[in-house]
């Protein structure tokens, strides 16, 4: 019967088809974020409603400081709202992708909080961490798929960013470390929590977090931290930018859906997940993205031949 109502609609769809536009160019829009925005990124739109996110304080090896934890909120806040955007790249400009906190500018809001007491301290203290947790559940939280390439090192705070990627590539010469424990402290913005989902080996995680040994890219690829190993950085961006372009010729219902369930499946029983997603699929399987796609299928076109509106 779906088969019947699909050929049915082939004549009414076919003039919305038009070629997808050439893989790398420089987009513009007047929506969304922009470089001229920020003082620690980078906003760039590489390709067709792909944009490009980069941790950019080369001089300081893309130390997080204070402007970079809330810039990175704002900036994933805008970019949730973007109608232009359906997929992010994130990298690091210059030597690596990050050194991880930045300890000198972050003093005194970790060694120096507020407070008369031990009690008002405590409370500036929660005040603070769960706010530069923000800076990376916003990442997660943005229906968006977020691809990440690191090159170089992936020290602390890094770890805890790729961690709420949806996606993570690497160069051959790059190296994870989660550090804190090094510094006093116990890793407090995400990784403690998402890099046992990401990885899956309990002991793994406990021997990386409790004695802060670098990661190299072979054993990060091996244990599933990351997904595609590439030689140099050139050749990782290429390959994260044509990795975008692909899911960004995709259905963007269907793409972002996908991002949800996942990640509410993650935290959920099975059970728990296939009732959520039975509930959403009631209202996104009304969708004319659907009836698009199973036409290119039906015509063994490619689905970057469909055009698909903005959601």
């Amino acid at each position: 019967m779906l088969s019947v109502l699909i050929k049915l609609a082939i004549p009414k769809y076919r003039k919305l088809w038009q070629p997808v536009p050439a893989f790398i160019r420089t987009m513009s829009s007047s929506d969304g974020p922009t470089s001229s925005s920020y003082t620690t990124l980078a906003i760039s739109r590489p390709a067709e409603s792909v944009m490009h996110v980069q941790l950019h304080r080369p001089d300081k090896l893309n130390a997080m400081n204070k402007d970079f934890w809330r810039e990175m909120v704002e900036c994933f806040s805008e970019i949730t709202e973007d109608k232009d955007c359906r997929v992010v790249v994130v990298s690091g400009a210059g030597k690596m992708f990050t050194a991880g906190l930045d300890l000198l500018d972050m003093a005194s809001d970790v060694l120096q909080p507020e407070g008369d007491d031990v009690s008002r301290i405590s409370w500036n203290i929660r005040r603070t961490i769960t706010k530069y947790q923000e800076t990376f559940s916003v990442i997660e939280k943005c229906p968006k798929p977020v691809v990440v390439a690191v090159h170089g090192a992936c020290i602390g705070g890094g770890v805890d960013l790729i961690t709420a990627c949806d996606i993570r590539l690497c160069t051959q010469d790059a190296w994870f470390q989660v550090k804190e424990v090094d510094i006093g402290l116990a890793a407090d913005v995400g990784t403690l929590q998402r890099l046992p989902k990401v990885i899956g080996s309990r002991s793994l995680v406990n021997e990386l977090a409790l004695t802060a040994r670098k990661m190299y890219a072979d054993e990060a690829k091996s244990s599933g931290l990351v997904s595609r190993v590439f030689a140099d950085k050139e050749a990782l961006m290429a390959g994260a930018l044509e990795m975008a372009a692909e899911i960004a010729a995709r259905s963007p219902v269907a793409v972002q859906g996908t991002k949800l369930n996942l990640i509410y499946s993650r935290d959920h029983s099975v059970d728990e997940g296939l009732h959520y997603m039975a509930t959403w699929n009631m209202g996104m399987l009304q969708t004319q993205d659907v009836m698009k796609s199973a036409q290119a299928a039906l015509e063994k076109k490619s689905p970057k031949t469909v055009v698909f509106s903005k959601l």
